[in-house]
């Protein structure tokens, strides 16, 4: 039985009891069967006990490993983000790099272009006053050809005669 139970009969069992005459408090009990009560009740406590106390051992061990439970879960969760801020700040790094080398090397590029404009221009110059004094040459030589077989030079044998040129 009960132990509540057990508590509940011992109520009753007062509350039913013949009242001492000229006293209102005070009541007659059966000795016997109050004692027998109280001595099953001791006899049953002892083992209620050890079941309580075994049950709060046991709810404390539940306790202290869902807490070390949610203390790894925890942890590991503040390891995962401090690696994916480390990984977001690396990639972020990596990038500004990234976009810096490109920003180099689109000036490096650029400058080798303006470079080669440079060199082709002046390049293209120099040919082009050579060209212009070889043109020059040429015209000179039609021309002085043009006047030599204008006054007759070529007149006769031109076969034994040297070339003006």
């Amino acid at each position: 039985m009960d132990p509540l139970d057990r508590i509940d009969e011992l109520i009753a069992m007062v509350e039913q009891a013949r009242s001492v005459p000229m006293s209102r408090n005070n009541c007659m009990l059966d000795r016997g069967e109050l004692i027998a009560i109280l001595d099953e009740m001791r006899a049953d406590l002892p083992a209620d006990l050890r079941r309580a106390a075994a049950l709060l051992e046991e709810r404390d061990k539940i306790m202290e490993a869902g807490k070390r439970e949610a203390d790894r879960i925890i942890s590991e969760g503040e390891a995962e983000h401090a690696r994916l801020v480390s990984v977001n700040e690396i990639t972020v790094s990596a990038e500004h790099e990234g976009a810096r080398i490109i920003a180099e090397a689109r000036a490096e590029a650029q400058r080798l272009r303006d470079e080669v404009d440079d060199y082709v221009d002046t390049a293209l110059a120099n040919f082009e006053q050579f060209l212009t004094r070889a043109l020059a040459s040429i015209e000179r030589g039609r021309d002085k050809m043009h006047a030599l077989r204008e006054i007759g030079t070529f007149a006769g044998d031109e076969a034994d005669r040297p070339l003006p040129f």
